[in-house]
Order: structure tokens, then sequence, then C-alpha cells
């Protein structure tokens, strides 16, 4: 066993020789301290541009059908970033003394990462105005713990 491991990280450091590691960057989770609600805020609000569109198609054209499925595309990566967006501020960012400012934090975090995943599963325009709804309230949550 000791030989195989000796094996692969001789094999991996001969590796690094010819391929170069390279950084990779991303939003991290340290957490850095960098939170915004403009990214959920836009997300939301592409949700509900998306199922009004798809809602005003009336017959199903070919060209139609292509925009059909964009925009269903579209709005279900929207409901996913919006999600995304919502936990990180929910994990990351919310503290214990935030709950105890906005005791029901924790239940509008949960309805509105529910609405997400509504969001992405039918067209339904109350679903989308609910979540705009909902990602506003929590925006102004966040906005209020900044001050």
């Amino acid at each position: 066993m000791m030989k195989m491991r000796g094996l692969v990280a001789a094999v991996l450091r001969k590796a690094e020789i010819v391929v170069k590691p390279t950084s990779a960057y991303a939003h991290c989770d340290i957490p850095c301290g960098i939170y915004e609600t403009n990214s959920m805020t836009t997300a939301a609000d592409t949700v509900y541009k998306m199922v009004e569109k798809i809602l005003e198609l009336k017959g199903m054209e070919l060209e139609q059908r292509n925009s059909f499925v964009r925009m269903v595309h579209v709005k279900e990566e929207h409901a996913q970033k919006c999600k995304q967006e919502l936990l990180i501020l929910w994990t990351d960012y919310f503290k214990e003394e935030h709950l105890a400012k906005f005791p029901d934090l924790h239940t509008k975090v949960w309805k509105a990462t529910k609405l997400c995943s509504q969001a992405k599963r039918m067209v339904d325009l109350k679903v989308a105005q609910q979540l705009k709804e909902a990602v506003a309230e929590i925006a102004q949550i966040f906005a209020a713990t900044k001050k």
C-alpha cells in the first residue's frame, strides 16, 4: 500500500512538471465578507420576464419553438442562480444576531428558495411574482443588517 501511494505521488509530481497547475477564481466560501443582493434580484426579475414572454407565445411556429426553448432554459437557469444567491446569504452571511432581529428570516429564506424550485418546474406568473416579492423582502432585510 505504501509503495502504491509513493508511486501515485511520484506520478503527480511528474505531471505537475508537464502541466502546471493554475489558480481557479470564484466566489469564496471563506467567507470573504463580500455579499450582495443584486444578483438574486436580477435573477428573480429574469424568471418573471421569461414567464411573461412564454405566456405571450400564441402559435408555435418553428422560430417560436426555438424562442420558447431558449426562454425556458433562461428561466430555469436564473431560478437556480437566484436560489444559489439566497443560499449564500443564508449560509454565509446571516448570523444569530440577524435571526434575533428578524425572527422570521429562516422561514422567509426557506419559502423563497422553494419558490425558486417552483419557478423552475412551471410557467406561472403568480409564482414568478411571489419570487420577486420574496427576494425584495430578503434584500430589504439584508440592507437593514448593513446599517
